[in-house]
């Protein structure tokens, strides 16, 4: 059996602020319509770095609670005008006391607004109502106990002691003057706070994170209980939300739809066209960097089951030709994202009256790509990798979902069980998994090794367990000896991930009879290998893909 998911830190999930500047590097580019949000009570997230804000608007989301992430350098004024019914205070990887720390105007603590800080956004909480922090030389990182001490709306229900995930350097080690102090830790002499009758209250804890194991409790209490948000952010809200917007955008304009076969992309091309109808085209673009059997795959689901306007370009060569002595993968991701847009723009032409893009753009690929308060991890084709000038205007109706959410809307839309649980597949495709100069034989003998991964992955029946499962080809030679003969091969590296959302992921455990066959198989079959490692690293420090 492979292990479960790792501590889910940086995570999250959302469906914020199509035009926030916490989720638009470089200007905005999300164009599609506002999601009409006011029949929904709001919660905003304030970031304060690490991506821990994600995680936690995810968890809102999870209690079909409309949540915004919002940046801590936002005006309080900005802030009350999205009429929120509750703040959180995310977490952070600073210190209170750090040079340039992150801080939040303090008028937000009277604007009469229920507030819940979480670790970093606790500390800040207390330190800003007249609580003390400070440097105790006894941080606390992983599971703990925690002790209640005094009756409290949020931990209602607990026992005491229960586990939580704790995760600090500073300690609160008094509570703001009117505060009870309802919990404590071994390493935190205030581990809970509260206010009830202004609603505020801090944790130090991560309620967010999974080992923390009534941690969802705790946030139910605050949005329902305290905030008095109604559970009404459902799957079909999302569709229906999503819809309007797409139709409030094009109108009556006609939608190219970029569809690789994946579940991103297939979720985009049914809700356009659940929201346009016969004015969309698919486009699938075949690069070349696809995995074994995809284009042919392709064909058959959208053409031929789903009877969708299919246009399939095969343009291998001009991607070749493109990172024809490209190393870098930043380089990789640009090339090819500027690539696919030209494609797409030459088939727009070919139309009649073409000027909208719908792409399967999700949160992922924006807070890694860059945002205010996360810095940037790669730049994805689709995003960093856009280019400055573009003729048509994108259409990103999953732009502020995570990959757990577009599965279920893919489900409530009808869509097939084999394309909403695909495994993920990045969109510069291979190009990404040859780590180095890309070329045919290259590509080639990875697309090999991968499809034995997939198929000994399925025939061990853990598909539905892992994120993901994929080979990796570092462009570089070892000695080896086959047949006694000496060789001089490429390695193969074999990466599998458990994760919800792909902001954290830890490496699967695989039984160790799986590594043998899949080590015994790529050498045995594919040519041109001659070594097989596994890669044990989770994410963070890794990424999931090597570039």
């Amino acid at each position: 059996m492979v292990s479960p998911p790792g501590p889910g830190s940086p995570a999250s999930d959302g469906l914020a602020d199509a035009a926030g500047p916490d989720v638009e590097p470089g200007g905005s580019r999300f164009l599609a319509g506002q999601f009409d949000t006011s029949q929904f009570d709001t919660v905003l997230v304030v970031d304060f770095g690490a991506q821990y804000a994600q995680l936690i608007a995810r968890r809102v989301r999870e209690a079909h609670v409309y949540s915004e992430i919002v940046p801590h350098s936002m005006p309080v004024s900005e802030m009350l005008a999205r009429n929120p019914k509750g703040i959180i205070l995310s977490g952070g990887p600073k210190s209170v006391y750090a040079d340039r720390a992150p801080h939040v105007d303090p008028a937000i603590y009277e604007a009469g607004v229920p507030i819940l800080g979480i670790c970093y956004g606790a500390q800040l909480l207390s330190q800003a109502l007249g609580g003390e922090v400070a440097h105790t030389g006894t941080g606390e990182y992983g599971r703990t106990p925690l002790t209640l001490l005094a009756p409290s709306r949020l931990f209602e229900g607990w026992h005491s002691p229960s586990e939580v995930w704790m995760s600090h350097g500073d300690s609160i080690v008094a509570a703001p003057p009117g505060f009870a102090v309802t919990a404590s830790a071994p390493g935190a002499p205030v581990a809970g706070f509260e206010d009830a009758e202004r609603g505020f209250a801090g944790v130090q804890f991560h309620p967010e994170v999974a080992h923390t194991v009534r941690g969802q409790e705790l946030l139910k209490r605050f949005l329902h209980d305290v905030c008095g948000c109604r559970p009404a952010w459902t799957h079909t809200s999302v569709i229906e939300t999503a819809v309007a917007a797409v139709r409030a955008q094009v109108g009556d304009g006609r939608v190219l739809c970029a569809l690789s076969g994946g579940v991103d992309s297939a979720v985009t091309a049914a809700l356009v066209r659940k929201a346009v109808g016969d004015q969309l085209t698919c486009v699938f673009v075949d690069t070349g960097l696809m995995r074994a059997g995809e284009a042919e795959q392709v064909e058959e689901t959208f053409r031929r089951q789903f009877q969708v306007d299919l246009v399939h370009v095969k343009a291998a060569d001009r991607f070749f030709s493109a990172l024809e002595g490209v190393e870098d993968p930043e380089q990789k991701r640009k090339r090819i994202g500027e690539l696919f847009i030209r494609i797409f723009e030459e088939v727009a032409k070919e139309l009649t009256d073409v000027a909208y893009l719908a792409q399967g753009t999700l949160y992922p690929d924006v807070v890694e790509s860059g945002t205010a308060d996360a810095a940037t991890i790669k730049s994805h084709h689709n995003v960093g990798g856009l280019p400055e000038e573009m003729d048509l205007d994108l259409v990103e109706p999953l732009r502020l979902l995570f990959k757990d959410e577009v599965r279920a809307v893919g489900e409530e839309l009808g869509l097939p069980e084999e394309i909403v649980w695909r495994q993920p597949f990045p969109g510069p495709g291979l190009a990404v998994r040859v780590v180095g100069d890309v070329t045919r034989e290259r590509v080639e003998i990875l697309r090999a090794a991968d499809a034995i991964v997939l198929d000994e992955v399925r025939r061990a029946g853990l598909d539905r367990e892992l994120w993901q499962a994929f080979a990796v080809l570092p462009a570089v030679r070892s000695v080896g000896v086959m047949g006694d003969e000496r060789t001089y091969a490429y390695p193969i590296v074999v990466r599998a991930v458990t994760s919800e959302d792909a902001m954290t992921a830890d490496w699967a455990r695989l039984p160790y009879e799986l590594l043998d066959r899949l080590s015994v198989r790529i050498i045995n079959e594919v040519p041109g290998v001659n070594r097989v490692a596994y890669d044990v690293t989770s994410k963070p420090p890794g990424t999931i893909e090597w570039e």
